[in-house]
């Protein structure tokens, strides 16, 4: 086993589905390193059975709350509650150093040249320079660092709610110790700036290794057409539509196979591949399709889409 090593973190089946298309990405430029993802509860049983697919290990974790939710509620952002529960990456003592990556993150160049910086190595945080984003950091894990953030978001909570809040306040130094801790923005490149500094990103944009999908904006709550190899509807600027597009391509051509047997349900019904081809084959009768929705399993990838549905819809308005 390799004494380095990738890691994410997946608190539900969303979010599961991001870090293999992640893994995928981060195979297909190459790496040797070992992939490691942290789960929780939240993740379904058979989404960790297809895991194993694409990663080396898979470890169970306790979910961790932010100290200070009223922050989070400030923020309107609640969600970034479960994110402390990154904070257990710093517990992989087996690892001699890691790069922990958010799993809506999608790697397009090698980038193992990242096991050469130092803890704590990464990007500044578009939104306040000064301090850095949390979406994909150098570290090295230890049992004393665990224990310290621990200890200090119990004590002094974090100004954002979250871990980045939280990582910034214990790498306090982050800014000024080091310039070789500041990477570049090519291995985390964030949606939210490639139009507010487009000029920058039509010089540079060629460089980019890494994109970071920030945000609420996430690749899988997008309908993508496979046969057109194009985002069905987007509303946004051409680069955003560029980045989620290589995202669906890497998740058609490794990923969709693993899933698409499984009754996804809930929330990943948004993710809709829409291949014309597939819908004009031969489908269950209706009343088949109606059991399957009484007992939950909707074919979110085929006829139950919500492409389809509203087809339907459509047709019945117009007399068709």
């Amino acid at each position: 086993m390799s004494s380095e090593a990738f890691v994410t973190l997946a608190t539900n089946d969303n979010y599961a589905i991001g870090a293999m298309v992640l893994a995928s990405s981060l195979r297909q430029v190459g790496t040797q390193k070992h992939l490691f993802i942290l789960i929780t509860n939240g993740v379904s049983d058979n989404i960790r059975e297809v895991l194993a697919k694409f990663f080396d290990t898979i470890q169970l974790v306790d979910l961790l709350h932010s100290p200070d939710p009223k922050i989070l509620q400030a923020l309107k952002r609640p969600e970034l509650a479960v994110t402390l529960t990154k904070l257990h990456c710093w517990k992989l003592t087996q690892f001699t150093k890691c790069v922990f990556m958010d799993s809506d993150t999608l790697v397009i160049k090698n980038i193992d040249e990242l096991f050469e910086r130092d803890e704590l190595s990464a990007v500044p945080d578009v939104g306040w320079p000064d301090c850095f984003n949390s979406g994909v950091f150098v570290y090295q894990p230890s049992d004393v660092t665990f224990n310290q953030l621990i200890e200090m978001a119990a004590r002094d909570g974090s100004f954002d709610g979250g871990d980045q809040g939280l990582l910034n306040q214990y790498f306090s130094d982050w800014s000024t110790k080091d310039i070789g801790r500041h990477l570049s923005f090519i291995y985390n490149m964030t949606l939210a700036s490639t139009y507010s500094y487009l000029p920058a990103y039509k010089r540079f944009g060629q460089n980019v290794k890494v994109i970071h999908f920030l945000g609420a904006l996430k690749p899988w709550y997008c309908s993508y057409n496979a046969s057109m190899g194009k985002l069905n509807t987007f509303i946004g600027n051409d680069q955003a539509r560029d980045f989620i597009e290589k995202w669906w391509q890497m998740m058609v051509a490794n990923v969709h196979s693993a899933i698409e047997q499984l009754n996804l349900v809930g929330s990943m019904s948004n993710m809709v591949i829409d291949n014309p081809a597939a819908i004009q084959q031969p489908s269950s009768s209706n009343e088949d399709r109606y059991q399957a929705w009484q007992q939950g399993q909707m074919d979110y990838l085929g006829a139950d889409s919500f492409e389809n549905i509203q087809k339907r819809l459509d047709q019945s308005i117009h007399g068709q």
